[in-house]
């Protein structure tokens, strides 16, 4: 029996006597690593996953959804790692409404201290009629099974209606009644396809709660997709509703459009607690290192005018704007930088900087560094001070980020690089290192990076196809760090890769390297496990 999730006082459906609803503590439900995963060219190694789950769990997310263990020998291993590992949220994996899934979930999520099995089936016509092929009573039944086998493995079973907002009423009133008398303790309605308005959303929600009376000892939860643009704005009239936990992602990322942003959602609940009046656990000032952290593991950068955690969120370049901020910044900014931990000012730090001097500013922006830590970065800091004039807070948090290969075991390792270059054709050498021996390898190409990956090809077993190569300037100025992330498929998966260096053909190495050496490990787990079904897409 799997340790049970939230306290039965977490799963209050509070109604004023008026009908309207009384403030509440939000349950902040983080679906990135299964949902936000599922964006085209986010898929993640399980070490990337833990990474971000231990960030998450310090961010103060109340359920952290680990994966869909049935989807793939990877996924599994992510869930159990995930669950014996990151202490604070509860620890929930997605399975569709069929025995062995449940089976695996379960199974993933033994070691979790406090674990939620969540089962989903589909609820809409066109979902029954032209994807699953069953009809409305079969699906009532296996809603009700699926609760049911769930509950012999713990006391904490969410239930979804996938595509719920596109459901007739009155059959999605059926589905949840009988999920809830099953035992479900939350109960997810998903707008999945973005479809839906925000009276709309509210108005389901308010039906329920009037129409199930077993509400009461459950939480409603809801769960939008942004094919609209309104993911977060439904989130918002669903709480209005009655809605009392939000599945949301770091960055809005998730099939197609996006899902609700995680970092929209908690600081529009936090700036207008005035209008909204609920409240989550959410760590504000660790949002922007969050959404920097899975920026990095991903190589998906958000908009710069993405709000809260963009580029751009801060900035202001009209000269009214920047009077009206000089004057006092809340002429226009209806928050502070360090409210949501972005770089408000830059602490300008040269080669003559010192450990201490390094280790304060990584301590403003919201980082405590190890020793270790703070001893790699100090030489990575040193080595970029000599090739700049002046590292800025982006340097810093790029250091940090992209010093070290932490996320996967650096199997193939990068010794030497020469590259010609000028004429019609350039050339590269490369020598390689694994466990065992150096190889040395020579290719041409069109342009040095190409040469480059052609030396690095010519002596590795691994068939490279790259299906996105991006570089940016991760900071400003002539000297700026490039940072360069790629989408590879090697062995019929689709891997991202990340470098960053003054020298953007070392860096675009790194990457190519990185995204070989993630082949690599998955290389060693699938021959430790048969292989698993994974037609599943989410809700």
């Amino acid at each position: 029996m799997l340790a049970a999730g939230p306290s039965p006082e977490a799963r209050r459906f509070f109604h004023a006597p008026n009908g309207n609803i009384t403030m509440a503590r939000i349950t902040i439900f983080d679906t990135t690593l299964r949902d936000g995963e599922q964006s085209p060219g986010s898929s993640m190694t399980a070490p990337e996953k833990l990474r971000l789950a231990h960030e998450l769990a310090s961010l103060g997310v109340d359920v952290l959804e680990a994966g869909f263990a049935a989807s793939s020998p990877e996924d599994a291993e992510s869930v159990r790692s995930i669950s014996k590992e990151v202490q604070g949220p509860v620890i929930t994996a997605l399975a569709r409404s069929v025995r062995s899934d449940i089976e695996r979930a379960a199974e993933a999520l033994e070691p979790a201290p406090r674990a939620r099995i969540h089962v989903f089936i589909a609820t809409s016509d066109i979902h029954l009629s032209q994807k699953l092929g069953i009809s409305r009573e079969e699906c009532v039944a296996q809603a009700a099974e699926a609760v049911e086998i769930a509950l012999g493995y713990t006391e904490d079973v969410e239930f979804s209606a996938e595509d719920a907002m596109r459901t007739e009423l009155d059959f999605l009133t059926e589905v949840v009644r009988v999920a809830v008398e099953a035992g479900a303790t939350t109960i997810n309605i998903p707008d999945t396809v973005g479809y839906t308005l925000p009276r709309e959303i509210e108005h389901t929600f308010r039906s329920l709660g009037e129409r199930v009376p077993g509400l009461a000892g459950c939480v409603l939860s809801t769960h939008c997709h942004d094919d609209l643009g309104l993911a977060v704005a439904n989130s918002l009239a669903a709480i209005e509703g009655g809605a009392r936990q939000v599945e949301c992602t770091i960055n809005g990322i998730g099939e197609r459009a996006g899902n609700a942003s995680l970092e929209e959602l908690v600081m529009a609940l936090h700036v207008r607690g005035d209008g909204l009046g609920h409240e989550t656990g959410i760590q504000t000032q660790r949002l922007y290192r969050t959404s920097r952290l899975l920026s990095y593991l991903t190589g998906i950068e958000p908009q710069p005018n993405k709000a809260i955690v963009g580029r751009n969120a801060f900035a202001h370049e009209a000269g009214i704007h920047q009077h009206g901020v000089l004057s006092d910044r809340r002429t226009y900014e209806i928050m502070t930088p360090e409210l949501v931990g972005a770089p408000g000012t830059e602490l300008i730090l040269g080669k003559h900087s010192g450990r201490h001097g390094l280790e304060a500013r990584y301590d403003s922006l919201g980082y405590k560094l190890s020793a270790d830590q703070l001893k790699r970065v100090t030489r990575d800091f040193k080595a970029l001070a000599d090739r700049k004039k002046t590292v800025l807070d982006e340097d810093l948090i790029s250091i940090l980020h992209h010093g070290v290969m932490e996320d996967v075991p650096e199997v193939y390792r990068l010794t030497k690089l020469n590259v010609t270059c000028g004429g019609d054709i350039s050339n590269a050498s490369v020598e390689i290192k694994d466990e065992d021996e150096s190889m040395i390898g020579e290719g041409a190409g069109d342009g040095p990076i190409a040469a480059a990956f052609a030396a690095i090809e010519s002596v590795l077993g691994y068939r490279v196809v790259l299906e996105r190569f991006i570089i940016r300037a991760a900071t400003p100025g002539r000297d700026a760090l490039g940072k360069v992330s790629i989408q590879a498929l090697i062995d019929g998966r689709t891997f991202a890769g990340r470098g960053a260096h003054t020298d953007v053909v070392r860096a675009s190495v790194d990457a190519y390297l990185h995204a070989v050496n993630k082949a690599a490990a998955v290389r060693t787990l699938d021959d430790t496990h048969l292989g698993a079904d994974s037609d599943f897409r989410g809700i």
